[in-house]
C-alpha cells in the first residue's frame, strides 16, 4: 500500500523520527530554560577549582570545595602554598 507515491511504512518511521527528534529537542530547551539555583549558605561547603603549588618543594595542590568562594591557600613546608592559577 502507498501514499503519494511512498509506502505507508516510511510514513510510519518518518513521523516516528519526527516525533522522537522534537520530543528530545524540547527537552533539551527545558533543561536550557532552568533558573541556575541559589548559592548555598554560609557555612556550607562549595565547588572551587583552584591550584595552589608550594614555593619550597614544588607540590601542587587542586582545591575543590571549600566553605568560601575565595579560600585561605593551604599551608605546606610551614609556609602558605602559592595560587598557580584557578583552573577553568
Amino acid at each position: 500500500m502507498e501514499l503519494f507515491g511512498i509506502p505507508i511504512i516510511n510514513w510510519i518511521l518518518a513521523f516516528v523520527f519526527g516525533y522522537v527528534i522534537i520530543r528530545s529537542g524540547l527537552a533539551i530547551l527545558r533543561g536550557m530554560a532552568a533558573p541556575i539555583p541559589e548559592p548555598p549558605p554560609p557555612g556550607e561547603l562549595r565547588k572551587v577549582k583552584i591550584m595552589y603549588r608550594c614555593a619550597i618543594c614544588g607540590t601542587e595542590v587542586r582545591m575543590t570545595v571549600a566553605p568560601d568562594e575565595e579560600p585561605d591557600p593551604p599551608r605546606h613546608c610551614m609556609q602558605e602554598m602559592d595560587l598557580v592559577a584557578p583552573v577553568e
